[in-house]
């Protein structure tokens, strides 16, 4: 057996290797390192032989995890959705940047194109970006630019709002040119980004079409691929799994009690789990209570209900748990959604109250 602390990447090559050889990998929680160092020494002090020591004694008391490593179709897939998420994050910081760029030096853009990532509009911030430029163009030679990549629905008349937004712009008028470098490399990186979003999404589309039973998440009203694909990327193998409590904790979604004596504090939950699958289950159960009939109504019944009603934050991490089981059952027995079944919380107490 061998014990690691899993601080950063720098295990991952080591841990195959000794896998490959049929060696037991466990793993130690950093942060139960970081509380057990000063037991033995009552001294704070972090260096790399004192580290070891700790970790030893924490494997030897068998206060460790073993790893679930994902192989084949679950690696890829889990791969694939990090290399989403980073990519969304670079296209996130790339769009406010230009929103920045414009309210500096064309803060009057906005009012001609609600959206800088149209066609037309990224054509006007590639080939003439500023005021000055704008008026230089023209009319006319605005329309004629447009033309060249065929586009419809736009014309004379959102070229002559744009000219007088130029004209009325209010915008900085200095160091205009490397302001318009800057842009151009923005609008360069963005581009990239989109092409490299697409062919990782096209990947994940065939991937996901591997998995059994993500084809049925799918038809769920609210769901996505982006939703489905990423909890299999997070969860791996459904098999290992023999009750959805399990994913429950693994996402850190498992309630915690703050009491002692007679005093009881609010419960909460625990957040120590796999943060990118909480929050995926979270953004996931928005949409599903906005369009979603079934959860609408688990939603309204779990924040006016007359016994312990729930405040809406807490009804969304109840329906985010509920989530939960709706894909374990979807995916282990490889049954239909049902909507029906979902909505036994709110039936069973009606029965009770008739009975």
């Amino acid at each position: 057996m061998v014990g690691m602390e899993p601080t950063g990447h720098y295990w991952f090559n080591l841990a195959q290797q000794l896998k490959d050889h049929s060696m037991k990998i466990v793993l130690v929680n950093p942060f139960h390192v970081k509380r057990s160092k000063e037991l033995d020494d009552n001294n704070p002090t972090k260096n790399d032989r004192k580290d070891p020591k700790t970790i030893a004694m924490l494997v030897k008391d068998g206060r460790y995890m073993e790893p679930y490593i994902p192989e084949g179709i679950y690696s890829e897939l889990r791969t694939a959705m990090e290399t989403r998420c980073q990519i969304v994050k670079q296209l996130n910081g790339i769009r406010n940047r230009v929103k920045r760029w414009l309210s500096i030096y064309f803060p009057e853009f906005n009012r001609v194109f609600g959206d800088w990532e149209g066609k037309a509009a990224l054509i006007v911030l590639q080939d003439f970006p500023t005021p000055v430029r704008i008026l230089e163009k023209g009319v006319e030679g605005i329309v004629e630019r447009w033309k060249q990549d065929k586009l419809r629905g736009i014309g004379r008349k959102r070229a002559m709002c744009l000219i007088e937004a130029a004209r009325q712009s209010v915008g900085v008028r200095e160091g205009i040119m490397a302001a318009e470098n800057d842009l151009l490399n923005m609008l360069e990186n963005y581009k990239l980004q989109i092409q490299q979003y697409e062919r990782t999404m096209n990947m994940v589309e065939q991937l996901v079409k591997q998995v059994p039973g993500l084809d049925e998440i799918v038809k769920i009203k609210g769901v996505g691929l982006v939703t489905a694909a990423g909890f299999i990327a997070e969860v791996g193998d459904i098999s290992r799994f023999e009750h959805p409590k399990q994913i429950q904790k693994l996402a850190g979604l498992n309630i915690k009690e703050n009491s002692s004596g007679k005093h009881k504090d609010k419960s909460s939950i625990s957040k120590r789990g796999r943060r990118r699958l909480r929050s995926l289950l979270f953004q996931a159960i928005m949409p599903l209570v906005a369009n979603n009939k079934g959860f609408q109504e688990l939603h309204s019944y779990y924040t006016t209900r007359s016994q312990n009603p729930l405040k809406k934050k807490q009804s969304l991490v109840l329906l985010s748990c509920k989530l939960i089981r709706v894909f374990f059952a979807l995916l282990t027995k490889g049954i239909a959604y049902d909507p029906d079944k979902m909505m036994n919380d709110i039936k069973r107490p009606l029965l009770q109250e008739a009975a």
